[in-house]
């Protein structure tokens, strides 16, 4: 039998991964992103320096892990009563979000500090579940809906594209247009 390693939800670990996190966002609010350091970092957060770097290894990974929890959706998307109106407010906030200094900076982030690639696949997962409740919700009222991963190749990885690599014109009647272009 394989020993798993204990995480005790709301523990020490989390609490500790809490004060860090809001460390981190207090002194980028204060200072900007360039100036932190992980001991600035850990004299905020009141830990140990050796506690940051056990836990992330370096300061890119522990912004990356910043982010990730950044960009979790805190509610489940608005219903506004049909697929191609909720589909259209969806991507519209989305790319509003994502595009935003805030959203670039912890995009740039998750990316920079993922070896692995977990950081990046957390994300995606974020944006499947939202596109995930949306296209129930339509399903349920009895529309036809695509396949999420459909709604992820056509309207989540161009935005995705266009915010890394062409942000210029970037705007909601974009976004709209994606949305509507799925559903066709």
């Amino acid at each position: 039998m394989s020993q798993k390693r204990m995480v005790r939800p709301g523990g020490r670990s989390a609490r500790v991964q809490e004060s860090v996190h809001a460390a981190v966002r207090d002194l980028i609010a204060e200072s900007g992103r360039d100036a932190l350091t992980v001991p600035q970092v850990a004299a905020r957060a009141g830990v140990t320096p050796s506690t940051i770097y056990r836990r992330w290894g370096d300061l890119q990974e522990l912004l990356s892990d910043v982010a990730v929890e950044r960009l979790r959706p805190e509610a489940p998307p608005e219903d506004h009563g049909s697929l191609a109106a909720d589909l259209a407010a969806w991507t519209e906030l989305f790319l509003d979000e994502m595009s935003s200094p805030a959203g670039r900076a912890y995009i740039r982030d998750a990316l920079l500090g993922d070896p692995d690639g977990s950081n990046a696949g957390q994300c995606s997962a974020y944006a499947v579940d939202q596109v995930e409740v949306v296209l129930a919700r339509a399903v349920a009222r009895g529309e036809a809906a695509p396949a999420a991963d459909t709604v992820m190749d056509r309207v989540v990885a161009p935005i995705m594209y266009r915010i890394l690599f062409r942000p210029d014109g970037l705007d909601a009647a974009y976004a709209r247009r994606l949305a509507a272009e799925v559903l066709a």
